[in-house]
This record gives C-alpha cells, structure tokens and sequence, in this order.
C-alpha cells in the first residue's frame, strides 16, 4: 500500500520524471519497446520519402504518387511524419546564405580606384604636414564611400525578399482534418486544397480538379490561365505543358482543386529561379567603368608629373628628397578629389528628380546606364500590355463589324459600328446586341470596383456589357443548368429561362468556332433566325481565322431552346492590348538610337500582333522561339539576337540567354518585367526595370529600378536623365580639370624657370576651394536638356575623357596660364614681387575660373541657348565666389592672411575683360562645331 501510495505521489509530481521509469514489473516494457520499434521503421520509411520532380510527377498515377511519397491521400499525414519530413527537406522558405559581414562590404568600398589615389594623396598631405588638405580630402572620402555603401546596402534584398511573394496561409489535410497552416510549415506529401483566390503554397500533383483555371502568367508570360486536370500524362514536356501539376505563388483564377505536395522551398520550381538569381553576378555600371578608367588615368598623370619634376630638378643638380616632395605635392593637386562627390550629388538629384516623375532608382549609377543603354529587352504581359484581356473586336453572324475601345475590367470605352463609327448602346444594334447579351449570360466572371474575380476572358466579356450598358441582363435570366467548359468539348454552355415568364428554356453557348457551329443550324439576322448556309458557314470561318491571325483569341457565341438547333450570333475577338503610350515610347526609343524586344511566353500570331500593334523595330519584325534559341550556338546566338525583334514561346533561362548573348556583342541591355520568370533576367541585365503595381516581390527587388505606375513610357524619362546626368559630370570633369591643369602648370613653371612663386599657399588653397567647392558643383545639377533623348546611346567604350573633352580642356587651360602670365609680366617690378603682383594675378586667376565655369554648363550649346537663369544655383554659387573674392582683397584681416591689397576699379575692369577671353573663345569654337560638324551629332554607337 506504501509502496504503491509512494508511486502515485511521483507520478503525479512532473518534476521528479525520473520515478515514472520504476514501474511494477510486466507493466509496460513489452508496450514500449513495441512503439519504439514502430516509431524506428517510421522514420526510416520518413528518410526514404523524396521530392519528385513535376516532370516525373505529372506521370504518376495516384496510388504510386501516394506510395512514392508515404501517404494517406484520403487522411493526410500525421503530425510524427511532419516533423521527421522537415528534419530532412527543411521549411517550406527561401533561405539567403550569410554573405560578408556589413563592416567588411564597407571597406570594399575603399577598393575604388580612386578612392585609393584619394587616400594615397591624404597620406602624402600628411607627410608633407598640409593637414588642411589632408582632412578634406579625408572627409571627401568619407562621404562618397558611406553615400554608396548606404545605397548598395539598401538594395542588395533581392533574395530575401522571394519569401514575400510565398504565401503565407493554405489549407491542408493532417490526420483527416482540414486545417488552416502557414505555408512554411508544408512538407513534401502533405494535401492541399485550393479554391478561387488562392496563392499556390507548393509544387503539387492535382488528384482532384473541379474547372480547375490556374494564372501562370508571373511563371510562363501566357495572360490566359491554364486549363489544369488530373488525369496522368504520358510524356513531359516544358513547365507550360504539365496540367496536372500546379507551381508555387501562381493564383488560382477558377474552379477548385486537390493536390500532393510534391516540391517545397528551394526544390519547388520557384526554387529553381532562386538559386539561377543566387548565381547570377550584378555587372558594373558603364559610369563605375568610367570611373575606373579616369581613377588610372589621373594616377598615371600624378606619376608623370613626380617622375618629370624629379628628373628635372635632378639635371638642375637641386636636392633629390625635396624635389620628389614637390613633385608628389604638385600631383596632389592634380587630382580632383571634388570629382567622385560632384559624381554623387549629381546621382542623387538625378533620383530626386525621377522620383518625381514616379520611377524609383535603387542604385546611384544605374541612372547614367540608361544613357548608354541601346537595348530594351521588355517583358509583354503586363510590362508592354496591361495583363487585362479585353475585347476589341466583334463580327455578328449578319455581317456587321464593331471596334472596341477602352482596355481592362471597366466600363470605360465605346463600341464602334464600323464603317460609320456611330457608338452603340444596349440593343441600337439587334445583332450586335444579341452577341454581347449571350456572352454576359454564359459566364461565371464578377466585376466589383474595376476588379475583376474569376477567368479573364469572361472578365472581358462582362466588360464589354458594360461598355454596351447591357451588364445587368443575365440578371432578367434564371439559369438552369451549367455545362461547363473543358479542354475537350471546347465551349461552355447554360440553361436559362426568363424571370417571372412562362416561356420555354433558352441555351447560351461560347467556346470555339469550329465547335460551336456544330452545334448550330440557323443564323441570325437582325433579330431573325434564318437557315444557316454553307455560304455562310465559310464566311464565318474566313472571319475567324482573319481574327486570329491578327493575334486575337476567338470566342464563337450562340443561343437557341435546344443544343443542336442553336442560332449563331458572330465572334468575339480578344487580345491583352498594349498600355496606352507605349507605341509613342517605343517610337521615340526607336528614333533616338535604342532597340526596343519584345520577349514572351506566348504564341507568334498574338506576340507579332502587339508587336506590330506597338511599331517595334518600324514594323519590320523578325521573330524566333524559344525551340531555335536552343539550337543555337553560342557565337551564332549573339549575331543572330541583334537582328530579332521578337522571342516567342520563352522560359526564364531563353531570357537570360538573350540577354547574355546581347551582352556579348556589345550591347548595353536594360530588361523590363513583372513576373517570377523575369527575376533572373532582371538581375543579370546591365539595369533591370520592375513594374510597381503589377510586379512581383520578386521582380521589383531583382530590379535596379521601379516604374511606380507601372508605365512604360517613363523608360524615356529615365533614358534622358541618364544622359543628361553624364553631360553633366563631364561639365564638371572639364572645369574641374582645365583650372587643375592651369594651377598646376603655372606652379611647375616657376619651379623649372627658377622664377619666384605667382601664388602663396593660401591663394593656391582659395582656388582650391572654388574649384572643388559650389561653383564646381553646382555645374552638377545643371537641368537635364530637352534634346537629350533626341541624343544616340552613348557608347560603351567612351571614357569620361574624350579627345573631344581633353582637347577642350587644354584650351581652357592654355587660355587661363598665357592671361595669368600676362598679369604676372605686367605687374612684376624689377624689384621684385609685392603684394600688388600676387594680388593682380590671384583676382585674375580666380576671374578666369568663374568665366570657365559658365562655358562649362554646356558642351554642345551657346550660353543664350541654355540661359542664364535656368541653374540658379549655378548663379548664387559663382555670385558668391565673386563677393568672397572681393572680400579678400578689400578685408584688412583677410588681406594680412591673404597677403593682398586693395585694387581700383579699372584694375577690376581690366581682370574682367581678360578673363572673359575663356568665355569667350569657348562659346566661339561651339558655334563652329555646330556650323561645320552637324552631322557628327547625329552619329550613334550601335552596338
């Protein structure tokens, strides 16, 4: 009794566990060791369970897929098998392995060329104890390299944000029970039941279909949803042909289903594009190569410059030590370190700016790509079209033909009565009516507040009725009975009756042509039935073959008390139409040197048709599948590719390999798109463009740029401010470099000529701050010029420093020495030098800048052209430098620390109309330019 009151007591206590192990002998081992050997074959039958492949799958009858995957099909799994299954196969998410640690992609940072020349130069600043230069330098460093590593930091979430698009809920069948789980926690086996509405949580097999209608549009390109069923398929084709199988985050559109989990996380063919974007590489910018290029560049200048120094003042017999320090202290101040801030400012009002015009830009130099870029490889459902299906023609059985207007689930547009284009409403038209009425009846699509829920085509045929105000008619019917549409009759039906009528049934009829005629033994004509002729019946098939090699799908539509004696009522003509301003954009891309393609999951007859629709390539198209993409070579892909406009039949793997290929020859290429099977291709290309309402998760964080309102015209904007923001930098590298050159040369010429220095310490350092300072920069935010887009891409190969530009800049520079000289000559007594010498040549110096300045806001146009006002920033900036200029040389403090002297009014005058020489033979040598090399202008690089 104590004994057993003492094994109560420690059975009850959950802390003392241990007592429950001493049990009375024969009590329970036997039991134990019975479910400790079933829980052992369990797991090793859990180990053995595999992900099975959709192609291998869609084969499967159910009993071998319900063994292959050890489960229940009518119970589900258990919970012990649910827990062992994601032992091995992991969580139903993406995971993004740890990449570098954030402090050391901070210091990759520093690995820019000429962030290293900067930093080299702060070191030599150091040693040669200029410590104000030293710090700015410093701290120009400082901010270009936090600005940039903010950026990239920001937008490399690419692969993290694959878990958003992954829906979170789904509702699954464990230990026959229904459930409502997150969709991380499914595992290969498990059944899923899918309803309108629903996001695809997994890979399944379907075992049960009810008018099952999957959008696969984000996977294939194809607007229209599959058909899917679950019958076993007897050979595997590509993803688009496997019906019985359904793919993670597409949208049930229709019908309801039943499925095993057959893929999950990253063995789901989601899984596949994820680890195709984990391998893809983001290729640098054509402004990061530029940048690199002229980082070498100015090293090898700074170089030149220390070895000639050296070896001059080595043949002069002066101290070699010291003259090295001269030579690396006159290099120093060669380098523009002004440069890689002006180039950040200059980005990032560039993304200001387009923000406004509603396009995102994620990284800095991705704006300047796009003046460069001179392919557009664009995505067509839902980037070039609006991934709405909308009706857009109509044939009445009597003859009559109808355009339709306006595009998506609205009532917005008319219907015209072609050829008198008079707007037909409800039944002004019998015919037309008539036709419109059957297919508002024979349909199960709802359109609230412009959404439309269930299948597209029937979408568009409800909007249609809207546009004829006819959308409420089907509610005058009582339906009957549905016969719905399957992939082997080919047509949907409904038996109806009038409401509060005794009047016999009436079918409804829509579905294929050649299907529904037979069906049919009269026609009508203007509201009569009469017999439907072999003449006729050849019309009405001339029609719709007309119809759908234009790229329109075709609905043939009927009615009459029985099927077999139906009436038929004309065609319907459907297509997913180009988003309206397109086909300008396209043109003007066209016009100013960049090739617009055209990349689809779609057939031919629909992809030429938008093609031509949108006026790719001026209407001289070239197609080619994805079939022939295959077959081809490498090195014959990337001659073949240039000349094709479009590319049928795709899968994500032909898009990078266009891509790819583009690249290859030589092109810049910009991909647009919306959809999962863009992603890659979006982050392979040099700058990929995501749509921001219509776009994935996926696409827009693969992309380098957003088009917020998903408007493909604004490409254009993007193109010219990409443009506009390179003719700026070289604005800037121009000045910048022509008064560096002039200080420099007029330094290294006193040094070698033994002559005493024109300018002390602290005027070389005021110029400094001017030319580094506002007037420098406000030459980046010079306003982008109208005729940029007009403008060819820029090619690939050009560096910042032209001929062109370098010829400019030493002539700016050469202008600038010889005056300054002159000032020098003139104002330097035989005494020797007094403060009124430096002062005179410091002002003039200094004038010079500000004139070089104001030539430099433009290459190509006259100052009256671009105007004086327009950069008013540009304005206060040198207004500024002006008054500060005559504040050291009339400031009794700031003449002691200056070393300068008062000066009259003429001297003034006279500095001003020297220096205004720059100015002047700038804005001369432009108006030659213009008169003599106008055709050069118009001259692109077509790679």
């Amino acid at each position: 009794m104590v004994e057993g009151g003492f094994a109560k007591f420690f059975q009850k206590k959950s802390f003392f566990r241990f007592a429950q192990k001493y049990q009375p002998l024969g009590s329970g081992e036997p039991e134990e060791e019975t479910h400790e050997e079933c829980e052992l074959k369990i797991i090793e039958k859990e180990k053995e369970v595999t992900v099975l492949p959709p192609k291998d799958a869609c084969k499967c009858h159910k009993e071998d897929l319900a063994k292959a995957l050890n489960v229940d099909l009518q119970t589900g799994l258990s919970e012990s098998s649910v827990l062992q299954r994601r032992l091995k196969h992991g969580w139903n998410e993406f995971s993004v392995e740890n990449t570098e640690p954030v402090w050391k992609k901070y210091l990759d940072q520093f690995k820019n060329p000429l962030i290293l020349l900067l930093l080299a130069s702060a070191l030599v600043s150091v040693i040669t104890k200029e410590y104000e230069d030293a710090a700015s330098i410093a701290m120009a460093v400082l901010i270009v390299v936090t600005v940039a590593f903010i950026q990239e930091y920001r937008s490399e979430k690419s692969l993290e944000e694959l878990n958003k698009l992954v829906p979170p809920e789904c509702n699954c069948l464990r230990e026959g029970k229904l459930q409502h789980l997150l969709a991380r926690e499914l595992v290969p086996g498990d059944i899923i039941y899918l309803s309108v509405g629903d996001r695809v949580p997994a890979d399944l097999r379907l075992i049960e279909v009810t008018d099952l209608l999957v959008d696969e549009s984000s996977f294939t390109g194809e607007a229209e949803p599959c058909n899917k069923t679950d019958s076993v398929l007897l050979e595997a084709g590509d993803i688009t042909t496997l019906s019985n199988v359904v793919f993670m985050g597409t949208l049930v559109r229709y019908g309801k289903g039943k499925g095993v989990v057959i893929g999950t996380g990253e063995n789901s063919q989601f899984g596949e594009v994820f680890k195709m974007m984990q391998a893809e590489e983001t290729p640098k910018t054509p402004l990061q190569k530029s940048m690199d290029r002229l980082g070498k560049q100015l090293t090898l200048f700074s170089f030149g410059i220390i070895g000639l120094i050296m070896l001059i003042g080595w043949l002069q017999g002066k101290h070699l030590l010291s003259m090295f320090t001269i030579g690396v202290s006159l290099a120093v101040a060669a380098i523009p370190e002004g440069l890689p801030i002006v180039v950040t400012v200059t980005l990032v009002l560039g993304i200001l700016r387009m923000a406004k015009k509603r396009v995102i830009v994620k990284k800095l130099p991705i704006v300047e790509t796009l003046g460069c870029c001179n392919v557009i490889c664009s995505d067509k459902t839902g980037t070039l079209t609006a991934n709405e299906m909308t009706v857009t023609w109509l044939v009445t059985s009597d003859g009559f033909q109808a355009e339709v207007s306006g595009v998506g689930y609205n009532g917005e547009g008319n219907v015209y009565l072609l050829p008198s284009k008079e707007i037909l409403k409800e039944f002004s038209n019998v015919s037309v009516g008539k036709l419109v009425e059957a297919g508002c009846v024979v349909n199960n699509a709802i359109i609230r507040k412009n959404t439309m829920i269930g299948q597209p085509t029937e979408g568009a045929l409800i909007a249609l009725a809207m546009k004829m105000e006819l959308a409420d008619i089907k509610d005058i019917y009582v339906r009957k009975k549905e016969i719905p549409f399957s992939s082997e009759q080919k047509w949907m039906a409904v038996k109806c009756t009038l409401k509060n009528q005794d009047q016999e049934d009436i079918y409804f009829m829509k579905g294929a042509f050649e299907e529904v005629i037979r069906y049919c033994t009269l026609y009508n004509s203007g509201g009569i039935s009469l017999p439907l002729t072999p003449q006729q019946k050849a019309f009405y098939q001339q029609e719709e073959k007309r119809m759908g090699s234009s790229g329109l799908r075709v609905l043939a539509l009927a009615s009459g008390p029985e099927l077999g004696k139906l009436t038929f009522l004309g065609l319907v003509g459907i297509i997913d139409p180009p988003r309206a301003g397109v086909r300008e954009a396209v043109q003007v891309l066209f016009e100013s040197g960049v090739s617009v393609k055209m990349i689809t999951g779609d057939a031919l007859e629909t992809a030429v048709a938008i093609g031509q629709n949108i006026g790719l390539c001026n209407g001289k198209l070239k197609a080619m599948s994805g079939e022939e993409l295959d077959q081809l070579a490498e090195a014959e892909l990337s001659s073949a590719v240039k000349n094709v406009s479009i590319f049928f039949r795709t899968s994500p793997k032909h898009k990078l390999k266009i891509i790819k290929a583009l690249q290859r020859s030589g092109a810049v290429v910009s991909m647009t798109g919306d959809g999962v099977n863009d992603a890659v291709a979006l982050k392979s290309a040099d700058i990929g463009i995501a749509m921001g309402q219509a776009g994935t998760d996926v696409s827009k964080e693969a992309a380098n740029m957003i088009l917020v309102d998903d408007d493909f015209s604004t490409v254009m904007n993007a193109i010219e401010e990409g443009k506009g923001i390179f003719y700026n930098i070289k604005n800037f590298v121009r000045f910048q470099l022509s008064t560096s050159i002039s200080a420099l040369s007029l330094i290294t010429l006193s040094t070698v000529l033994n002559l005493p220095n024109p300018l002390n310490a602290m005027q070389i350092l005021w110029i400094n701050i001017i030319m580094d300072g506002p007037p420098a920069q406000s030459l980046g935010v010079e306003p982008v010029d109208q005729d940029a887009i007009k403008q060819p891409p820029r090619c690939i190969t050009d560096t910042i420093l032209s001929k062109s530009l370098i010829l400019k800049i030493f002539m700016s520079a050469i202008i600038i020495i010889s005056g300054t000289l002159f000032v020098f000559w003139k104002e330097n007594p035989k005494s020797g030098i007094t403060p009124r010498t430096t002062t005179m040549t410091f002002t003039c110096f200094v004038f010079f800048d500000l004139f070089n300045a104001l030539t430099c806001r433009s290459q190509t146009k006259l100052i009256f052209e671009i105007g004086f006002f327009r950069n008013r920033m540009f304005l206060y900036s040198v207004l500024g430098s002006f008054l500060g200029q005559l504040a050291v040389i009339y400031v009794p403090p700031l003449q002691k620390i200056f070393q300068t002297e008062n000066l009259r009014v003429l001297d003034l005058l006279f500095l001003t109309g020297l220096a205004s020489s720059v100015f002047i033979v700038s804005e001369f040598v432009k108006l030659c330019e213009k008169r003599c090399c106008r055709p050069k202008h118009t001259k692109g690089c077509h790679n």
